[in-house]
């Protein structure tokens, strides 16, 4: 088969550890090199698409049989991860993951805390605030959920991010006073809504799934475990940055089998009632045995070296090559193309 990569990369001169974060979620060559390199182990021909205007130029002139995609969209906007699949729609040209209404509400995380939330999902309590909310909105709001100065904490992110995009060390605030200032200050920058929410302290886990219907299995779960003792820790993007001296990465998760059970569920639940489709890493804290969801990535990173869905799968004996295959083999059934080798226009 011939099969386009659609993708974002990181430029040249961005700064990876900079305060700058706009291009955290986007890929680095090595990401497009590895996958490419799998995919033509194979036996597929392999087209580079990119994103953005390379993307339609390239979608509308190259013979295309299946796309992988991998872009996560340029701005701020909720809908930006749901432009290509929007477009692959339209053409009718089957692609792998999720499709554009289920990337969109999960990215949106007010609305994916909606959707999901059930006595087998329970959510934190939460705050949406408007882009253009005034302290007085903020303060009203925390103060009808019942927030309780220096004896609840909440964290404070933007809406319609991942990677850890807007989460620094910072995130967690303890008063009415700190939550605005820093839901202000992040409404200023990121120029989007802003979710106040219930910091759940303790142990933070995030669950792998690949497949479709009655195949999607939970492939591994992981638990990240600051290697410095910290009630308060918090999965951001300076510990993202800096991984291999701040966080544990334990696969598979050492969680007692009842708490796994329960986390393996949720996480389930949570796949079906987005409509998830062919992968995804659903993301919890787990505070007293009870996992409470986070969020939800149907876009999840695939860099062979670092990313979450990698490392557990690794960790439960399950290799790049190998893991990228079970995706494709999943994505390649639901679209009814699976054992098929002839590239589109061949002789027949």
């Amino acid at each position: 088969m011939r099969i386009g990569i659609a993708f974002d990369l990181i430029p040249e001169s961005a700064c990876p550890d900079g305060l700058d974060d706009r291009y955290e979620e986007f890929d680095k060559p090595q990401t497009i090199n590895a996958l490419a390199e799998v995919l033509r182990g194979e036996g597929h021909d392999v087209v580079r698409l990119g994103d953005g205007r390379e993307f339609l130029n390239r979608v509308l002139t190259e013979p295309l049989d299946f796309v992988w995609n991998l872009a996560e969209g340029e701005g701020t906007g909720r809908s930006r991860e749901a432009r290509v699949p929007a477009v692959l729609e339209m053409l009718g040209i089957p692609f792998l993951g999720s499709d554009p209404l289920t990337l969109a509400v999960s990215l949106d995380k007010g609305v994916a805390r909606q959707l999901v939330a059930s006595k087998l999902v329970p959510v934190p309590w939460g705050l949406v605030c408007p882009l253009d909310a005034s302290a007085t909105f903020i303060s009203a709001g925390l103060s009808g959920l019942g927030f309780r100065e220096r004896k609840d904490r909440v964290i404070v992110k933007p809406c319609f991010e991942g990677s850890s995009k807007g989460i620094r060390s910072g995130a967690v605030v303890d008063t009415c006073g700190r939550a605005i200032e820093v839901c202000l200050a992040l409404a200023r920058d990121y120029r989007q809504p802003i979710l106040i929410e219930e910091f759940i302290a303790g142990d933070e886990v995030t669950v792998g799934i690949v497949g479709n219907g009655e195949r999607a299995e939970v492939i591994g779960a992981m638990r990240i475990r600051p290697k410095v003792a910290d009630d308060g820790f918090v999965y951001s993007i300076e510990v993202k940055r800096n991984w291999d001296e701040r966080v544990e990465y334990e696969t598979p998760a050492r969680l007692p089998a009842e708490v796994m059970a329960r986390v393996t569920h949720a996480a389930l639940e949570v796949y079906r009632r987005l409509g998830c489709r062919d992968l995804a890493r659903i993301d919890f804290r787990v505070r007293d045995g009870v996992p409470f969801f986070i969020e939800a990535n149907p876009l999840p990173g695939l860099a062979p070296d670092w990313s979450d869905l990698v490392l557990l799968a690794r960790g439960v004996g399950l290799c790049y090559p190998a893991l990228i295959r079970q995706i494709l083999t999943e994505a390649l059934i639901r679209v009814g193309l699976f054992g098929c080798t002839r590239p589109r226009g061949a002789a027949t």
